[in-house]
């Protein structure tokens, strides 16, 4: 893959904000452009799941091309559903990589607070199979089969799996940005609401606003795009091979890897998409990070906590950190950009110099694995 590097980042806080969209995205772009040392770029690619019903904001590349008072640039956006983030880094990095661009400005970003929760989830039910909808399925009901699979697979107790919501909200304190920043117990995980058994209120990601920012370069700087890769499976869940792993997590891990020459024992921190946050252990194990149901024995020896062997999830992940939709995957770019040059402040993990990001869309069909390393 022809060299392409990180020249700068930008990320808005997240949560419930008073904030429209466009607003949003300019502010994480204008940190992003500082943090470059650029005014211009050749390209502008945005990414979002669904402006249109959650903002009524449509044709998003252009609009916030001229937003940005630059409405000559080149401009478009990148949908693909909760990992549009890092579809639009994707399609960046691709331009350059190919010679279309020498620089390319990233924006992701959603603003989903303003409708009612029962408006949210029927927009976000879209990612779901039209048949599977149809009988009923929600997004946190396909995510509890999968989590039952999975636990009943690998004998997996609920106290375990509560220790990951605690570990990332413990990261999340660390975080300025975070939408909680707030610790919690395993109690107080275990005693909260059912959402859909066994999923409780503190094992499913917050609604939140937020936006993020990257700006690509072929000119050579310390953090460089190291591998990407994309995988698709069925959207009908019924279709799957597994329920207790992603296909499309380890067609796009193996790819990644591939670009990178490198396997999943270089990797020294993460950040992987926990909405449900019993997926944390399900992309582990499909990144090759930890053996096949063996991923909670990290968990619970502390191997993936900021001390750890392997930190998951710094930010405090989609669980803490919050879960924009069109945003998070780009945000956790943006996490492991900063992890590699030193500035995640009380949450940096000791030197690393290789991060990898995982991004979901809809119930895992989608999903991409971007490498970052520092040269």
């Amino acid at each position: 893959m022809p060299a392409v590097y990180v020249a700068g980042v930008g990320c808005t806080r997240f949560g419930r904000l008073e904030v429209p969209l466009l607003p949003l995205l300019a502010e994480a772009a204008q940190q992003a452009l500082r943090d470059a040392g650029l005014e211009q770029v050749d390209l502008i690619v945005a990414g979002a799941m669904n402006p249109e019903e959650f903002t009524g904001d449509g044709t998003l590349g252009p609009l916030f091309a001229s937003f940005l008072g630059r409405a000559h640039t080149p401009a478009f956006r990148v949908e693909s559903g909760t990992s549009s983030g890092a579809a639009a880094f994707f399609a960046a990095a691709s331009a350059i990589a190919a010679g279309f661009a020498r620089t390319a400005l990233v924006v992701a970003g959603e603003k989903m607070t303003d409708l009612p929760t029962p408006r949210v989830a029927e927009i976000l039910s879209r990612m779901i199979d039209p048949t599977e909808r149809r009988y009923g399925a929600t997004m946190p009901a396909l995510a509890a089969i999968v989590t039952r699979a999975y636990a009943e697979t690998h004998h997996l107790s609920r106290r375990e799996l509560a220790l990951i919501p605690v570990k990332n909200h413990r990261n999340g304190h660390r975080n300025p940005l975070a939408h909680f920043q707030t610790e919690i117990t395993v109690d107080d995980v275990l005693e909260s609401r059912l959402i859909s058994d066994p999923l409780r209120l503190y094992e499913v990601c917050p609604i939140s606003d937020g936006a993020a920012a990257a700006v690509l370069t072929a000119e050579r700087r310390p953090v460089r795009v190291a591998g990407l890769g994309e995988g698709s499976d069925h959207v009908a869940l019924r279709h799957r091979r597994s329920l207790t792993s992603f296909r499309a997590t380890q067609e796009a891990a193996r790819r990644a890897y591939a670009v990178a020459g490198i396997g999943p024992a270089a990797v020294q921190v993460a950040e992987v998409h926990d909405a449900f946050t019993p997926f944390e252990l399900i992309n582990l194990e499909d990144l090759g990070l930890a053996e096949a149901g063996k991923a909670v024995r990290a968990l619970v020896r502390g191997e993936t906590a900021l001390e750890g062997r392997l930190p998951v999830n710094p930010s405090g992940g989609l669980k803490a950190r919050g879960h924009p939709v069109g945003a998070s995957g780009l945000a956790q770019i943006v996490e492991i950009v900063w992890q590699l040059r030193g500035e995640a402040g009380g949450r940096q993990v000791r030197e690393p110099r290789v991060g990898l990001a995982q991004s979901i869309g809809g119930l895992a069909s989608m999903n991409w694995v971007t490498i970052l390393a520092r040269d």
